[in-house]
């Protein structure tokens, strides 16, 4: 890929403590675009790891010429997938998570022609046709419980905003990322809520998902934080917070 030619799809990987799995997930995803028509580049957006991952990346860059890894001193998730957000060059981004708990091979259909030109489109483990493999029942009821605060306080009718695949047309990410002040795990609804705030639609699509039990959430101290992110992000929108940038493309 030229340096001057943007990518079709930028695919987004923030990496806390991901030396062990990472390179695996990283070799699959190249496989992956290997075998596609279009150009991509994928973004590794590593903070606050103590096992090296940062080095391992960047060694791994010698060897795939589309990798790149960034680092950030400041932790939290929704801090990594934000600057990687606006550090990407493609017409499509797409978080993805490194455990690879959704089949890379899935992310064909979150792009055109399959799904056409859609502003965002979110996994979704609880969409008619999605498949949940081996998680936990009390994993899956504390989940529901959060999702139904999510569609009660900010995002009605979104039945699964936590999964950790989402896919962001460019002018999207680039209107709504700029916006997003949460660093944890409670940063999507945050992004989904200014986008719909915006005026972009935002597209479901039922994935195959596998639970592993490695998650790096915690579940009863992170799900006390996240009810508290949610009140923050109704304050947030009362003080104007989220004031359009952008004029949005539906």
């Amino acid at each position: 890929m030229a340096a001057t030619q943007k990518p079709l799809l930028s695919l987004i990987v923030p990496a806390y403590n991901e030396a062990e799995r990472l390179p695996a997930s990283i070799e699959q995803i190249q496989a992956f675009l290997s075998a596609q028509p279009y150009s991509a580049e994928i973004i590794v957006v590593e903070n606050g790891s103590t096992d090296g991952t940062y080095e391992l990346v960047e060694a791994l860059q010698k060897k795939i010429g589309n990798l790149k890894v960034m680092h950030e001193s400041t932790p939290g998730k929704g801090w990594a997938v934000r600057q990687g957000m606006l550090a990407a060059r493609g017409e499509y981004r797409f978080i993805c998570d490194a455990d690879l708990s959704m089949p890379i091979e899935e992310v064909t259909r979150f792009l055109p022609p399959i799904l056409p030109d859609a502003p965002i489109a979110i996994a979704s483990r609880e969409a008619p046709g999605a498949v949940r493999y081996n998680e936990p029942e009390y994993r899956h009821l504390i989940g529901r419980a959060f999702n139904s605060l999510v569609r009660l306080l900010l995002l009605p009718g979104l039945q699964d905003t936590q999964c950790g695949f989402k896919c962001f047309r460019a002018d999207a990410a680039d209107a709504v990322f700029p916006l997003v002040t949460i660093r944890g795990w409670t940063f999507d609804v945050e992004a989904l809520f200014i986008a719909r705030r915006l005026g972009f639609s935002i597209s479901e699509v039922p994935i195959p998902w596998r639970y592993h039990g490695h998650s790096r959430v915690k579940v009863l101290r992170d799900s006390l934080q996240m009810g508290m992110d949610l009140l923050r992000i109704r304050l947030n929108a009362l003080k104007g917070i989220y004031k359009e940038r952008h004029h949005a493309r539906p």
